[in-house]
C-alpha cells in the first residue's frame, strides 16, 4: 500500500512521522512538498529569527502523548520551558524528528521536494502529477497543504498590483532569496492591511531592519491580538452552566454563560483555554445559522483572545503605539492605486459614513490565514475543486469532509482514499489550526490510513514513482 501526503509543512511532517513510526513492512510513504521549508513549513521553516512562537515551549511537542517533547529535545531548564522561542528552532525540531522516524521506520519513506500540481482518479488509485512533469500512482492521498495563498486584496488597482510599492505577502522571496520587506525604505510610510499575528511579525521585522517611518495597520475591527501572561496562570474547570451552554447549539447562550463567569475567574485566558477541549464538538453541533452568526459578529473578537502574542512582542508593539510610530485603526480599504508620488488610498473608518483619502509609500497585505477553497489560486486545490473531486465549505472555511477525514465531492459523497488534514478542516472542526488539535488529528488519521487494506498499485511499486524517488530508494537499499 502506498500513502502519499501532499504538503510538507507542520501537518504533513507530523502525519508522516506518525505513519513512519507505526507503519509495517509493505507500506510505502511518500511526502510531497515544496523544497523551501520542506518538513518545516512556511510558518517555521521560512520565519525570521525575530519571529517567536505564540505558545510556551513546554506545550509545543508534536507527539500526542509527549507534549513536552520539544522542550526535552532542546534540553531546556524548567524556567526556559515557559519561554516563547524562535519559530526557526521549532522548524528544526520538526525536521529532525521526521528524519529520525524515517531512519528506523519499517515502511519505505520517500521525500519528494516538488510541488504537486494535480491529483486524478485512476481506477481505485490516484495519479499525482508534479511540477517537474513526472507523476506516480498511489493508493491514498492526504491533502495537508496548510492554509491557502492570500487572495487578491480587494480595491487594489492593476498598476499597483505589479508595483514594488505593493507587497502581497511579506515573506515572498525573490530569486536572490530576499523577502519583500527588505526593499522597504527605512523612512517609508507603511500601511498594513490586517492587525493580527501576521501584522505583528511584519512590524517586528521592519523594526529589526532599522525602520523609522510611521506604520499604520487597519482591519475591520482594529483589534490587536492579546498577550499571554508572562507567567502561566492557573487552570480552571468549566462550571455546569458553561457545559450546558456548550451542549445547547446556541451561540448567544454560550456567550451569556461566559460573560457571567468572566468576572470571577483568575484570568480570562484560563477561561479561553478551558474551552478548547470542547470546541470541536461544540462547532459540529452548531446549526449553519448559528455558525454564520458567530462568523459575522464574534469571530474577530474570538481570534484575538484565542491566538495570542508572546508577552515581549506585545510589549514592543504597545511601546511603538505609545510613541506614535504604530497606529492601529478600525476601517476598510476601499481603494488603493499607484499615484505619481505615492500609493493613494481611500479608507472608511468603522462607524463613519465618509471616507478619507490618504497617501503612503508602501502597502502591505498581512491578512493571515486563508481557507477559502472556492476563490483560491492554489493550483492543486483549484484543480480538484474544478474536477468536482472536492467541494468547498459554505462559509469559506476549507473543504467539506466526512467524520473520517475523507473529502466529499461536489455531490456530497465521500471520495474513498482521498483525505484532508489541517486548517482546511475548519469547516467541520473550527479549532484545527494549533499544535494540540493537529497532533490529535495526525494520530487519528495515521491509524485510520493503515486500517483499511488496499492493493490497487502494488504491482507498479517502483515504476509508479518519479525517477528521482526511484534513484533515492535504490541508493538506500
Amino acid at each position: 500500500m502506498r500513502i502519499t501526503i501532499i504538503g510538507a509543512g507542520f501537518t504533513g511532517s507530523v502525519l508522516a512521522t506518525e505513519l513512519a513510526r507505526i507503519a509495517p513492512v509493505g507500506v510505502d510513504l511518500c511526502l510531497v512538498g515544496n523544497a523551501d521549508g520542506f518538513g518545516r513549513g512556511v510558518a517555521y521553516g521560512e520565519a525570521r529569527p525575530e519571529h517567536l512562537l505564540n505558545v510556551r515551549a513546554r506545550e509545543m511537542g508534536a507527539t500526542l502523548d509527549q507534549p513536552a517533547e520539544f522542550a526535552r529535545w532542546l534540553n531546556l531548564t524548567r524556567r526556559a520551558e515557559e519561554s516563547f522561542l524562535p519559530r526557526l528552532v521549532y522548524g528544526e525540531y520538526l525536521y529532525s524528528r521526521m528524519q529520525s522516524a524515517a531512519q528506523v521506520s519499517l515502511a519505505g519513506f520517500n521525500q519528494v521536494q516538488q510541488e504537486a500540481v494535480a491529483v486524478e482518479r485512476e481506477g481505485d488509485a490516484f495519479r499525482v502529477l508534479l511540477a517537474d512533469g513526472s507523476d506516480f500512482l498511489t493508493d491514498r492521498v492526504v491533502l495537508a497543504v496548510g492554509t491557502l495563498p492570500p487572495q487578491r486584496l480587494q480595491g487594489v488597482g492593476p498598476r499597483l498590483l505589479v508595483d514594488p510599492a505593493y507587497i502581497a505577502w511579506p515573506w515572498q522571496k525573490n530569486l536572490r532569496g530576499e523577502d519583500a520587506l527588505s526593499r522597504v525604505p527605512d523612512d517609508a510610510r507603511v500601511l498594513i492591511i490586517g492587525t493580527g499575528l501576521t501584522m505583528a511579525d511584519t512590524v517586528v521585522t521592519l523594526l529589526r531592519r532599522g525602520h523609522q517611518g510611521p506604520i499604520t495597520a487597519i482591519s475591520r475591527h482594529g483589534l490587536l491580538p492579546q498577550p499571554h501572561l508572562a507567567e502561566p496562570g492557573p487552570t480552571i474547570a468549566l462550571p455546569p452552566t458553561v457545559l450546558a451552554a456548550l451542549n445547547s447549539g446556541d451561540v448567544r447562550q454560550l456567550l451569556r454563560a461566559l460573560r457571567s463567569l468572566a468576572p470571577i475567574v483568575p484570568d480570562w485566558r484560563s477561561l479561553v483555554d478551558a474551552l478548547r477541549p470542547f470546541l470541536q464538538g461544540y462547532w459540529q453541533g452548531l446549526p449553519d445559522v448559528q455558525r454564520g452568526r458567530f462568523l459575522r459578529h464574534l469571530r474577530s473578537y474570538w481570534e484575538v483572545v484565542r491566538h495570542r502574542l508572546a508577552p515581549s512582542l506585545h510589549e514592543e508593539l504597545e511601546q511603538l503605539r505609545s510613541e506614535g510610530r504604530l497606529t492601529i485603526r478600525a476601517g476598510r480599504l476601499l481603494r488603493a492605486s499607484r499615484g505619481h508620488q505615492a500609493v493613494e488610498v481611500v479608507i472608511r473608518e468603522r462607524g463613519h459614513s465618509h471616507a478619507l483619502a490618504e497617501q503612503y509609500d508602501v502597502l502591505v497585505r498581512a491578512t493571515g490565514l486563508d481557507t477559502d477553497v472556492e476563490r483560491t489560486s492554489h493550483p492543486l486545490v483549484g484543480q480538484l475543486r474544478d474536477a468536482g473531486i472536492i467541494s468547498a465549505d459554505r462559509f469559506g472555511l476549507g473543504l467539506r469532509t466526512s467524520t473520517s477525514y475523507e473529502a466529499l465531492d461536489r455531490n456530497g459523497a465521500a471520495v474513498r482514499g482521498l483525505y484532508c488534514i489541517g486548517p482546511l478542516l475548519r469547516g467541520r472542526l473550527w479549532e484545527i489550526t494549533a499544535v494540540p488539535e493537529l497532533r490529535v488529528a495526525a494520530r487519528d488519521l495515521a491509524q485510520q490510513l493503515l486500517r483499511a487494506p488496499s492493493a490497487s498499485v502494488r504491482v507498479q511499486r517502483d515504476a509508479a514513482l518519479p525517477r528521482s524517488v526511484r534513484v533515492l530508494r535504490q541508493a538506500s537499499r
